[in-house]
């Protein structure tokens, strides 16, 4: 086991590891940048280490700043969190080079599934069914009109290094595609350096169905079922929940099997997430996350397993500490990212928390890595913390949601527990019915 953990992240995600950390006895680093000096996950670190000022190229980006840490403090191990550089894969390579173990996956498979078209063929080979579309990048407009007549209007047009949206345009209609192609190409070679392009059948009411896998690294992985993350906002996940009310016993054991058994030949290690687009009884993989999600407590809540605990066994060598026999899965859990924002515009609201009373009872959790006199900056993302609510069935778990929204009190900045609240009342919600499209449906009728 590790010595010392260096964790390469702020706010919940990094008070998160910690925590999993302190169970495992390992000594912690935070790191953080000047405008995280009074953070939560630095009070509480055993050591700590200011990296740079706050833009987070300067910071938590800054992969010498990063290393210079782990020389100071002897840290053994890094773990990245999410986002910033958890799928960097030659941040990988350099900790590796340096001796340092990267808590993830190989450098290998954070770049073969960080590239969308290689993912998709691979996936594919694998048994893992994906959405209709191209084989490989379109070299030109002229092959792109040729494909896309081929699959069948509506398109997307996606980036190949492309995530969280960007790159990603819907071309309805043949003429459309012109400027959806190049209006794709301009911003991801401005988000990623990269302008490849790939299309695909634009499906039109479905479902945001991911898998959560863990592989040895050896040739052994498991899945611990299905989330469904279909409410969002441009793309952006809000409200997670698993199982999915869209899925019938049958198909998330047919579905868990087939990606833990691909996971397994590919030699993945660590855990990562595998998601897809659901729609008419069948599942289509729109890509693979190499890292630990946002929305894992919901996973952890229905197994009752620690996801990172796992993530630091693994990296540490000791390989899978329980076979896919041994989970089991009980009610049901929901999670709902609480952000700094304004409910109605979602305009970012950071600012000082004059007071915070977080709700708690039984089967209420919340992630968060603020205080009440904490002042949310306004360099980094939104996200205040998450509420995850457990019950015995999708029906108690929403009671108990909307109990804990009402008590989940912040003044001093907005935030989007109104938005929660009010969408408690929905009885698309309460029935489960809603697809990837509906929560920016109801936004715009509300």
């Amino acid at each position: 086991m590790f010595d010392k953990v260096l964790i390469a992240n702020r706010g919940e995600i990094a008070l998160r590891v910690q925590r999993a950390c302190k169970e495992l006895g390992i000594a912690t680093v935070a790191v953080h940048s000047t405008a995280d000096a009074d953070a939560m996950h630095v009070r509480l670190a055993d050591e700590s280490v200011c990296i740079g000022p706050p833009v987070a190229g300067q910071s938590y980006l800054n992969i010498p700043s990063l290393l210079a840490a782990c020389e100071i403090t002897g840290a053994d191990a890094i773990h990245p969190g999410y986002g910033f550089l958890s799928e960097n894969a030659r941040f990988a390579e350099i900790l590796e080079d340096h001796g340092i173990t990267f808590i993830g996956p190989s450098a290998q498979h954070i770049r073969l599934m960080g590239d969308k078209i290689k993912a998709k063929e691979t996936v594919g080979r694998l048994g893992i069914p994906v959405v209709p579309g191209s084989d490989g990048a379109v070299t030109s407009d002229a092959e792109a009109h040729k494909l896309a007549e081929g699959i069948g209007f509506p398109v997307l047009v996606k980036a190949s290094a492309g995530g969280g949206g960007r790159g990603m345009k819907l071309a309805r209609r043949a003429q459309d595609l012109p400027e959806a192609l190049a209006t794709a190409r301009a911003e991801a070679k401005a988000a990623f350096g990269d302008d490849a392009l790939y299309i695909e059948k634009y499906l039109a009411t479905p479902r945001h169905i991911e898998v959560q896998v863990i592989g040895d690294g050896a040739g052994r992985a498991i899945h611990l079922g299905e989330r469904d993350c279909s409410l969002q906002r441009r793309h952006q996940k809000v409200w997670e929940e698993a199982p999915s009310p869209a899925l019938n016993e049958e198909q998330r054991g047919k579905l868990g099997n087939v990606v833990a058994s691909a996971i397994g030949d590919l030699g993945y290690r660590g855990v990562g997430t595998i998601e897809f687009l659901y729609e008419n009884g069948e599942f289509y993989f729109i890509e693979m996350n190499t890292r630990l999600q946002v929305e894992h407590p919901v996973t952890e809540m229905i197994t009752g397993l620690d996801l990172v605990i796992e993530q630091i066994r693994i990296a540490a060598g000791g390989g899978l500490s329980f076979a896919q026999s041994d989970v089991t899965f009980a009610g049901h859990a929901i999670e709902c990212r609480i952000n700094a924002e304004d409910p109605k515009t979602f305009a970012p609201s950071p600012g000082k928390i004059s007071y915070f009373h977080p709700p708690g009872g039984l089967g209420v959790r919340v992630d968060s890595g603020v205080y009440q006199g904490y002042t949310i900056p306004p360099y980094y993302d939104s996200l205040i913390g998450k509420l995850i609510v457990h019950g015995k069935n999708r029906n108690e778990c929403l009671m108990r949601l909307k109990r804990a929204l009402g008590e989940f009190v912040i003044d001093g900045i907005k935030t989007t527990i109104p938005l929660f609240s009010s969408l408690i009342a929905e009885q698309d919600i309460a029935n489960g019915i809603y697809d990837i499209h509906w929560l920016e449906n109801y936004l715009e009728t509300s």
